[in-house]
């Protein structure tokens, strides 16, 4: 942002407890975007902190029409799809994963001796509707992969990991379908503070799980496990963020608005209900990328 351009914080317009449920089969999941209280921010459907303890997981699943992006915060997942692609997320990697056309797969977590439980941050995002059938595709980054920006300097007490967008002046190598900027921000200290820019009439949010934090130059204390939906006004150029414990950590996520509606049935996201007929009917007669869904079992989920 150059330096002639005003600086205008958004502010919290709604505010939601992701309270924990559970999930899959003995795993536990804080939900906020896609609950009740908070459902269809566009481009975003769903946002859960999961936590996975031992003999815990998500069996074999199928997906068509959105983006599933997973980030590790403790522990590492593996993950295996119908389409023959596997690996394993370590902490602080992620993957990004548009499952666009069709999609099977399950998410196993790795339970080692000393090891810690697998938690981490699971977003679906919305694609634009020329990328729903589309063939899926991977992107994957390590801890060591994703770029950091350091707004305080180096020496600073705050961190951002750019897992996708930008940050001052770091970029993620990720490319999503649509726009999404996905923020890890750390802040050591209380009373750390820093200025996000987010592109304008984007959707943007924050959700916290570690210490506390203000949003905007005079806003309330926001707790953990709090998803804070920020404004969109005209001229809002972008959040300021102040910590007001040490050892504060949240996501800011911003993403696109998509016009086009949202008809969803479990995993399967598409613009209108014929849609989501043609895709129950691939699912049961195996077509249009769901050749194998009546046959396949993934190893890691059976």
């Amino acid at each position: 942002m150059s330096s002639s351009t005003a600086v205008r914080s958004r502010n919290v317009i709604k505010k939601v407890l992701a309270v924990e449920t559970a999930e899959g089969v003995g795993a536990r999941v804080r939900r906020s975007i896609g609950s009740m209280n908070l459902r269809n921010l566009t481009p975003f459907l769903m946002l859960d902190h999961f936590h996975v303890s031992k003999g815990a997981g998500f069996p074999d699943h199928p997906h068509r029409g959105q983006a599933t992006v997973t980030y590790m915060l403790e522990g590492s997942s593996r993950h295996e799809d119908s389409a023959g692609h596997a690996g394993t997320i370590e902490t602080g990697g992620v993957q990004w994963m548009c499952a666009c056309m069709a999609l099977s797969m399950p998410r196993c977590p790795v339970h080692a001796p000393g090891a810690p439980d697998p938690r981490g941050l699971q977003l679906w995002v919305d694609l634009p509707k020329q990328y729903k059938m589309v063939e899926p595709s991977y992107q994957e980054l390590g801890p060591n992969a994703i770029p950091t920006a350091y707004p305080s300097g180096p020496d600073g007490p705050i961190k951002v990991k750019v897992i996708s967008g930008k940050s001052h002046g770091i970029e993620s190598p990720v490319r999503p379908l649509g726009g999404c900027w996905f923020l890890h921000v750390v802040m050591e200290r209380s009373g750390a503070t820093m200025f996000q820019d987010i592109p304008l009439g984007w959707t943007a949010f924050v959700y916290l799980w570690k210490g506390a934090v203000k949003i905007g130059n005079d806003g309330p204390v926001h707790d953990s496990f709090h998803t804070l939906v920020l404004s969109n006004a005209e001229g809002e150029t972008g959040v300021q963020l102040t910590a007001v414990e040490d050892d504060t950590e949240f996501v800011l996520i911003a993403g696109e608005p998509l016009d086009q509606t949202v008809f969803q049935y479990g995993p399967f996201v598409m613009t209108n209900r014929e849609e989501v007929q043609q895709t129950l009917l691939d699912y049961q007669f195996g077509r249009n990328g769901f050749e194998k869904a009546n046959t396949w079992k993934s190893k890691i989920g059976n």
